[in-house]
Order: structure tokens, then C-alpha cells, then sequence
């Protein structure tokens, strides 16, 4: 991924979050000289003085599984909010007319090696985990032991899951970080007007790295 240093983020903490607050990611493996992505929810899991892992699951019936083998290189792309940025909302378009468009948008790509999990109980586990984690919003959340034993197993028995070892964890977020501050913000009265939710904007639009 091609990062210019204003748009470069590289703190273990704010991609850790990022992550956490996008977790469904685009899985991407090789298949000989074919590349295959398949969009799927993780959670992500640090330890001190340990590599972060990735978390999930497939369906069985997807032959991502076989035709990539534990200890494959992978690469996961969580995206965050994105928006066009029209040269109307700057300040300089007045003042010089040296603007073009653009696009802001985040991401964080996390590159690691694959391992597959065929263990039911593991699998159980996981899948606990992140209903848990997702359903906590919820006014009444539903907990996997709401639904029968059996019928439970039976859904197990029609996933694979995989962690993945993350080796390096890289950010892009173009933020505008390279406009001056009369630009700034006129791009956050746009993102504004345009609908976009607080969390959107501020993640549009966030301050540079110290």
C-alpha cells in the first residue's frame, strides 16, 4: 500500500482500535497465481509480549480452506469510513483556484501468516466469543447457548475457523492531513452537510500524528 509520510499510521494503539472498531475485514490468499478475498467478521486478540492474532471463521463449503494450507501468507484489509472531498469545500479554491478533488478514507492493513481450526470445541469458543462481543449493544442480547445444543453443533460442524498471526500491521488515513487549517475546515463542513455521522467525520478528518 503506497504511503505518503503525512498519511502514514503506524502506532500499535490506533490500529489495535481501528480494528476493534471495524472488524469485518477482507480475508485475501493466493490460489496459485489467483487471488481470492472473502469478507468475514475477527476479533482481534493482543498480548503482552506476543504478535497480535486475527480470528474467524468460514463456511465449510468454502474451498478457501483447502486451497490455502496452514502457514500461508495473507493479507486482511479493514476499511473505515470513506468519503469523496469536492475541491468546493477548501479555502484555497477561492483564494488560488490550485485545487483538484480527492477521496479521505482509512484503512489498516494487517499482513500475517494463516492457520486453520478444526476442533470443535475451539470453534465453539470462538464463535461464543464473538456473538458475545457483538450482541453486548443489544437490549436483550442472544447468547449461542439460546439456541439447542444440537442444533449448535450441527451449525459448527459447517465452519472452519483460522487465527492468523499478524507480522505487520500498517495504516493509511488521508485526512486531509496536508491541507492547511481554513481547508480542514471547510472539509468538515462538507463531510457535515453531507450527512456523515460524528465518528465518520472525526475519522475523516483527524489530526495528524504527533
Amino acid at each position: 500500500m503506497y504511503r505518503p509520510a503525512h498519511f502514514r499510521e503506524d502506532r500499535p494503539d490506533v490500529l489495535h482500535a481501528f480494528v476493534r472498531r471495524h472488524p469485518f475485514g477482507a480475508l485475501v490468499t493466493g490460489e496459485g497465481p489467483r487471488l481470492t478475498a472473502d469478507h468475514l467478521p475477527m476479533e482481534l486478540v493482543t498480548e503482552s509480549g506476543r504478535a497480535p492474532v486475527l480470528r474467524g471463521h468460514v463456511a465449510r463449503a468454502n474451498p478457501v480452506w483447502q486451497t490455502s494450507p496452514s502457514g500461508s501468507p495473507v493479507l486482511v484489509i479493514f476499511g473505515g469510513a470513506d468519503h469523496y472531498i469536492s475541491p468546493s469545500w477548501y479555502a484555497t479554491t477561492a483564494e488560488t483556484g490550485r485545487v483538484v478533488p480527492t477521496w479521505n478514507y482509512a484503512v489498516v492493513h494487517a499482513h500475517g501468516i494463516l492457520r486453520w481450526i478444526d476442533d470443535p470445541e475451539s470453534l465453539h469458543a470462538l464463535v461464543t466469543r464473538l456473538t458475545d462481543h457483538h450482541e453486548a449493544a443489544q437490549p436483550d442480547p442472544w447468547k449461542v447457548t439460546d439456541a439447542p445444543a444440537a442444533y449448535v453443533a450441527e451449525m459448527i460442524a459447517g465452519i472452519v475457523g483460522f487465527e492468523i498471526e499478524v507480522e505487520r500491521l500498517v495504516g493509511k488515513f488521508k485526512a486531509s492531513q496536508n491541507r492547511n487549517e481554513s481547508d480542514r475546515a471547510g472539509v468538515r463542513r462538507g463531510l457535515e452537510a453531507a450527512g456523515r455521522s460524528a465518528d465518520d467525520v472525526a475519522e475523516l478528518l483527524r489530526s495528524p500524528q504527533p
